[in-house]
């Protein structure tokens, strides 16, 4: 009789676009694996996150292989492609249209990151995710095996044959591998929304022909108001600026809508109508963070990271979600190799150290231009310099 080797138990912690994507890639090819989210269900922060948009290459590219591109074509959205980089007067210096970008495989659909979680969610049978699981610790065993152990803080200990760390910027299972800690962009700010039943009033058109059908970002004397059309109709805006880490968001809504007015003050009135008529439930603190430029580390068995706990970066190379998910499609095609193989040690861990070169300098690459184009947004040229930079990406 033939010897039968058992599966392993992979073990993927976070389940935002990586960690998904790892999971799903396992799935697919018939290899069991179990991801583990700190959130207590797929519902939760539902309301949270703006648009992505995918690359063919990256994001898009996880999604076919794994066989949900008929999914992101029904929900994501070609006009949300249309973007403009204006200043603080509201006039565009540069435009975008979807007629500008003909050719499918240099398109960047829009999709909600909620449906896009929600795609990939429902297509990952019962129980393979484990909401409402945050880790709390994790150690190697000491067996040469490249095993885990990792405790939750509901009281689960399980036991990883190899363990995929895509717990994002703040991951616990990063210092397995890297000393690496986020470091303040000295950029802070505040997320706010109009709520789609709102925005679709009819004296709020003003807002919406000054958006337009995708993104608009606004960038001028160290500020930013980025503006984005959601898919159910929301308008959410990134209100950032040049700030101490101390920087406080007051909690009631009258007071942080008097502290943008001021920050604003001089800005488009279309902008002041937005705090003004902005989602008192749906306000929300948000300094930026990165890790090093460059952030590698040294191969180590039954371990490794995908996302922003690989490479955390600002969202202004735009490309955070796509090398998540691109991560995610790799680590998991060569574990499910290496399962296929009878998932002999050497081989696999050459296979997933191989992956983590590609990871790191992807993430290099991108984590630069997302660096540099901070610069550029929060400095004393933008918003030319930002449209200067962008007509060199798309052309």
């Amino acid at each position: 009789m033939p010897t039968i080797t058992p599966q392993p138990n992979i073990v993927i912690v976070g389940g935002g676009p990586g960690g998904l994507v790892v999971l799903l890639t396992l799935l697919t090819r018939g290899i069991r694996a179990t991801l583990y989210e700190r959130e207590e269900s797929s519902n939760a922060r539902a309301y949270l996150g703006g648009m992505l948009d995918l690359t063919w290459e990256e994001g898009q590219r996880a999604l076919r292989e794994n066989g949900l591109a008929d999914a992101f074509k029904a929900n994501s959205r070609i006009d949300a492609q249309e973007g403009r980089i204006c200043g603080k007067d509201g006039i565009p210096v540069f435009r975008r249209t979807e007629e500008d970008v003909p050719d499918e495989t240099k398109a960047r659909p829009e999709i909600d990151r909620r449906v896009l979680r929600e795609i990939m969610v429902a297509a990952t049978p019962e129980g393979a995710i484990k909401w409402g699981h945050t880790l709390a610790s994790v150690r190697p065993l000491e067996d040469g095996t490249g095993k885990h152990e990792l405790t939750f803080t509901n009281g689960l200990v399980v036991v990883s044959d190899y363990l995929i760390g895509a717990d994002g910027g703040n991951s616990r299972v990063r210092p397995l591998l890297s000393p690496a800690a986020p470091i303040y962009h000295d950029i802070t700010g505040a997320e706010i929304s109009v709520a789609p039943s709102v925005a679709a009033l009819p004296e709020n058109a003003d807002i919406l022909e000054a958006i337009g059908l995708g993104s608009c970002y606004c960038a001028q004397d160290g500020k930013m108001f980025i503006c984005q059309r959601n898919g159910d109709g929301r308008i959410r805006v990134y209100a950032w600026h040049r700030g101490p880490l101390d920087w406080a968001l007051p909690r009631e809504p009258r007071e942080v809508r008097h502290v943008l007015h001021e920050i604003y003050k001089d800005w488009v009135p279309w902008m002041h109508k937005m705090i003004e008529i902005c989602d008192e439930d749906a306000i929300y603190h948000r300094p930026l963070f990165y890790l090093p430029l460059g952030h590698r580390w040294v191969h180590k068995s039954g371990v490794t990271l995908v996302a922003d706990a690989a490479h955390q970066m600002s969202p202004f190379a735009g490309a955070g979600a796509n090398i998540a998910m691109l991560d995610g499609l790799e680590v998991g095609l060569a574990l499910a190799e290496a399962v296929r193989k009878g998932w002999g040690m050497e081989e696999r861990e050459a296979a997933i150290a191989a992956v983590e070169e590609k990871v790191c300098e992807r993430g290099e690459k991108y984590a630069k231009l997302s660096y540099n184009n901070a610069n550029l947004s929060f400095g004393p040229k933008a918003p030319q310099a930002l449209a200067d930079e962008f007509v060199k990406l798309v052309t």
